[in-house]
């Protein structure tokens, strides 16, 4: 009988910043998922979330909050953490300073960490000096050649200092990282560094360290940028008497167009990237209708911004999944359980992940289409609501019937609005091409006053209205087109939206009767 595979423990431990990143997002997806498929596997698998919230001038709940909402709307739960608890807290840094005063206590008797009462421009000096030698810089550990005295009455005499860690020498750290392979550092040339400040407050390293150890955390999956902290959190946690984690090392996620990390800093620049101005433009048009403003915090570069416009969950986790990550050289859809079930780690590649947002949007029309009827009049019906437009829910989903696969978004039900208006207002380019040409508005009062008017209610169908425009045409031997675009505007003011069928039938009868005969009256002033 085989052993049982082992116990997985995944983290993520984002700091509360009032908004979630998308390339964060994939990293807590890629934790999530490890830990749910060796759950599903038959070996247990738990996902922790933590909070890295050491500056306590903030806000938490404002910060904290729409990290979790992006949690809870992309249907990613926690096993530990914020609100469930769990046996390995407090889950938030800020409430864990005794655990790491104590962790530091251990590193400091032990004689394997130090105050160093070395100044700032000491030290700098020191790494000016190392640069211009073409040497690597490594502490100068004058504080170390102290007596007891003398650091007695340093400290005495309040001289400001930091505690760093003592990196042992001459060795070599290594780790098999499950993406990037065999990684080794040389210790002889990593600086001590600094693991606490005066007051006690720790530093990332440390604090990260120790919680990994206190929490039992067995697998670390984390952008590649973290690839410089391993060596350092590897020789900290054996210091400390624990068995260093599994790492994992992923690819850092692109902007669209470029080889350059995705950064919310650079979210003013990505309005002129050609890729991301489509998504940035539709903010625009959509955000102030539904009173929400275009600000950094709801940018295509955050997970707010898909949610806001009407993405499904199931097409962001689709596109954050294969962001890195593939199963094969043909598979592109995926739900979050087929996710779960195909996941492991020798699939992530060692490049960069590109961004691309038209992928995302094929993604979504996927999911779109997957959606079910009355849920996508729930999804539409939100976005109405927010826009303060009444409406009926039967008419809504008829409607969305009419705009079939035009209904990419659930905040496209917005570019239709016209429809739930008593008055509409003609797009003056498509009134004057559509309607006002030479020749179309007698063509459209002879058609109104042969066919349309002399239908029935129960006779006003698509398919009917379709026969009589076809026909007539013919007769009149010219286009059907030139009525179809016509009675489009005529009825909606639009030049596009659902067939021109559909349209009329959404309208009615009486409705469609009188707006053509107000076109036609414009049409003569014009």
């Amino acid at each position: 009988m085989s052993a049982p595979a082992p116990t997985v423990r995944t983290r993520f431990a984002p700091s509360p910043t009032g908004s979630m990143h998308i390339g964060g997002m994939r990293t807590a997806l890629f934790n999530w998922l490890h830990a749910r498929h060796h759950r599903e596997h038959g070996a247990g698998g738990t996902f922790v979330l933590r909070v890295d919230d050491t500056d306590r001038a903030r806000n938490l709940d404002e910060a904290l909050g729409p990290i979790l909402d992006a949690f809870r709307w992309l249907g990613l739960d926690w096993d530990e953490g914020p609100e469930v608890g769990g046996p390995h807290g407090p889950y938030f840094q800020s409430e864990r300073t005794e655990i790491y005063a104590t962790a530091l206590d251990k590193l400091l008797a032990a004689g394997l960490a130090y105050k160093d009462f070395d100044s700032r421009e000491r030290v700098a000096a020191d790494r000016d000096a190392a640069q211009k030698a073409g040497t690597p810089y490594v502490t100068v550990r004058r504080s170390l050649e102290l007596s007891d005295t003398e650091r007695e009455r340093l400290e005495a005499d309040g001289t400001p200092f930091v505690v760093r860690f003592l990196v042992p020498r001459g060795e070599t750290v290594a780790i098999d990282d499950a993406v990037r392979d065999r990684v080794e550092w040389d210790t002889s040339l990593l600086p001590d560094p600094v693991i606490a400040r005066q007051d006690g407050s720790v530093l990332y390293n440390f604090a990260t360290t120790v919680d990994d150890a206190a929490m039992a955390i067995t697998d670390v999956i984390r952008a590649e940028e973290h690839l410089s902290n391993t060596p350092v959190q590897v020789l900290l946690a054996r210091a400390l008497g624990h068995e260093p984690p599994r790492y994992a090392h992923i690819p850092f996620v692109t902007a669209p167009g470029t080889t350059k990390k995705l950064s919310k800093r650079d979210i003013g620049k990505y309005r002129n990237n050609p890729v991301f101005k489509k998504m940035f433009e539709r903010a625009d048009e959509i955000f102030p209708q539904i009173g929400l403003d275009v600000t950094d915090a709801v940018s295509p570069v955050m997970v707010a911004y898909y949610e806001s416009i009407g993405y499904r969950p199931a097409a962001v986790i689709n596109a954050l999944g294969r962001l890195g990550w593939s199963l094969d050289d043909k598979t592109e859809i995926f739900s979050l359980g087929d996710l779960v079930r195909d996941f492991t780690l020798d699939r992530v590649v060692k490049n960069p992940a590109g961004l691309d947002p038209d992928k995302l949007f094929n993604f979504q029309s996927h999911w779109m289409n997957e959606t079910p009827r009355d849920e996508k009049v729930s999804l539409c019906g939100a976005f109405l609501e927010k826009a303060k437009i009444a409406f009926d829910a039967d008419f809504l989903g008829r409607l969305i019937d009419a705009m079939g696969d035009r209904l990419k978004l659930a905040a496209d039900i917005l570019d239709v609005a016209y429809f739930f208006a008593d008055e509409i207002e003609y797009d003056p380019k498509a009134f004057k091409k559509r309607v006002a040409k030479a020749g179309v508005p007698e063509h459209l009062r002879a058609f109104t006053d042969e066919r349309l008017a002399s239908l029935a209610d129960a006779d006003w169908t698509p398919a009917r209205l379709e026969a009589e425009l076809t026909s007539f045409s013919e007769a009149a031997e010219k286009s059907p087109g030139l009525l179809i675009h016509a009675l489009r505007v005529a009825t909606t003011g639009a030049a596009v939206g659902p067939g021109v069928y559909d349209c009329l039938d959404l309208v009615g009868r009486e409705k469609s009767l009188a707006r053509v005969d107000a076109a036609l009256a414009n049409a003569a002033d014009a």
